[in-house]
């Protein structure tokens, strides 16, 4: 019999958790799972003992708020691992209470493994001191980040990333296009301004200006934008980013509407990597407040902002940080991508490679690599 304690404390993370426990079953007979997780673990057999969204806490003010609960979860999980007598701890994502957790653990001898790994490569590198001393091994979804934890000696496994296998290397334009009932023939701009209030505040304005740049060029150019949700859709709306000024306003379908797309506009984040993963030449554009600018100039560590750029370690990717991001400089950085056939080619064929760089099974690999930490360790 083998003990996995398992602690994911977001949505994603249930998603991740459950991939890795079906890999783990197909590769041990005599298996069992407790911590914390959703209905996708519990459904493959995970014994949840905290409700995910006790844990799923967003926000700075929030964290705050609920912080006595969050260290008393964290007490009754460590003392509930022990009492089980685990034989493994994995942690998936969620890194300021999985990691102090996992340390833990490991300070009392348990081994201990770190699905997804945390920003450190970005900001705080200082932090990978205490992963060191806290796992194992640290299972990374992209391949940069596994050269950062080599270079600090940390045990780690770049195991690819699940988005690579959800979306196909070779994608459907004309499909994609047909749902949305766009002409196969049209110029298309995909248009992503962000998933979170103050993103749409910040940055949605220079986005609709962007686009009526581009209508001066080519007045039958179609723009979807995906909104996140109802409340996103609404504050499009009010900046005038709507069907009345010649916006397809989509319920999600983000994906869908990258692949329809010549090009993308959008922010940085999961985003961009999405849109690599879809094959799209893309503008990252991002604004916040000048306060956050000024401390993020400071922090971060890293040449670029976008995930593309980070997974190649080069320039793919054209980036346009706070005052570089106009409408006109977006505008001109766009109109190409949307209009020479040759370069959107050429791109296209770069992120089919790296795509298929990082589908590499990644609950297979992660399943692989936390028995490769339990039999290191027995």
């Amino acid at each position: 019999m083998v003990k996995v304690y398992l602690v994911a404390g977001e949505l994603s993370g249930d998603l991740l958790g459950a991939g890795l426990m079906r890999s783990l079953k197909a590769r041990h007979s005599d298996i069992e799972f407790r911590g914390v997780g959703g209905p996708r673990m519990e459904a493959e057999g995970l014994s949840s003992q905290i409700p995910l969204e006790r844990l799923a806490i967003m926000g700075l003010a929030e964290v705050v708020r609920h912080l006595p609960e969050l260290f008393r979860f964290r007490r009754q999980l460590r003392e509930d691992a022990l009492a089980w007598q685990a034989d493994i701890m994995v942690g998936i994502d969620y890194p300021d209470f999985n990691l102090r957790l996992a340390r833990q653990l490991h300070d009392v001898g348990m081994p201990t493994v770190h699905y997804v790994s945390p920003s450190v490569w970005a900001w705080r590198q200082g932090r990978v001191k205490g992963i060191r001393a806290s796992i194992d091994r640290m299972l990374t979804l992209l391949p940069f980040e596994a050269s950062f934890y080599k270079a600090h000696q940390v045990p780690v496994s770049f195991v690819g990333h699940p988005l690579a296998e959800e979306l196909p290397v070779n994608d459907d334009m004309r499909a994609a296009r047909e749902a949305l009932e766009l002409s196969p023939n049209a110029r298309v701009l995909a248009v992503l301004p962000g998933s979170r209030r103050q993103e749409i505040a910040f940055n949605a304005p220079a986005f609709r200006d962007t686009v009526e740049r581009l209508r001066e060029r080519d007045p039958l150019l179609n723009v979807v934008v995906p909104a996140a949700n109802a409340t996103r859709a609404s504050e499009l709306d009010g900046l005038g980013i709507n069907a009345r000024s010649g916006f397809q306003v989509l319920d999600g379908k983000a994906w869908q509407a990258m692949t329809a797309a010549d090009a993308v506009l959008l922010t940085s984040g999961t985003a961009a990597l999405e849109a690599m993963l879809c094959h799209r030449p893309m503008v990252v554009a991002y604004r916040h407040s000048n306060a956050s600018h000024w401390l993020a100039k400071r922090l971060v560590k890293t040449p670029w902002i976008s995930l593309p750029n980070l997974i190649a370690q080069k320039a793919l990717v054209p980036e346009l940080i706070q005052d570089q991001a106009t409408p006109d400089r977006l505008a001109e950085t766009l109109w190409p991508l949307l209009s020479d056939s040759e370069q959107q080619q050429g791109i296209q064929a770069r992120f089919k490679t790296l795509h298929q760089e990082l589908q590499r099974g990644a609950s297979d690999r992660a399943a692989e690599a936390v028995l490769e930490v339990l039999d290191e360790r027995t």
